[in-house]
């Protein structure tokens, strides 16, 4: 897995550049690293009880399950175990069992990236 550009920030990725600098962005990374999936995660906006991601870019292999995705995205909040994790693809949750690259191909954003975001939740009674 490949981590690039800066740390996270409150404003989100497509409020920081516009649809051209991201396409501009999004195109260099493929054609740099063609077998990676280029994806943005980011804290849900209306959510700021959880913690920031400390990278929100990634690159990473399109064979790897969603699951595997999710545990980079839950060690890299640093979440603990009693939280519950929820990941979404324009506001739908994936099956844990489907492939990045299948879910990139159906839900890339325009520009080329595939856009995700997180929330927690807390679970087993703990606050």
């Amino acid at each position: 897995m490949v981590f690039f550009g800066s740390q996270s920030s409150d404003i989100s990725y497509k409020d920081q550049r516009s649809f051209e600098e991201r396409k501009k962005e999004c195109d260099r990374i493929l054609q740099k690293y063609p077998d990676r999936i280029p994806i943005i995660v980011e804290r849900s906006s209306n959510r700021n009880d959880i913690p920031q991601i400390d990278k929100k870019k990634y690159l990473v292999p399109g064979e790897i399950t969603w699951a595997n995705l999710i545990a980079v995205i839950r060690k890299r909040i640093r979440i603990t175990p009693e939280k519950g994790l929820y990941v979404f693809v324009n506001g739908q949750i994936v099956p844990h069992s489907q492939l990045v690259c299948q879910i990139y191909q159906e839900n890339k954003n325009e520009c080329g990236f595939l856009f995700v975001t997180y929330s927690l939740e807390n679970t087993f009674g703990s606050t």
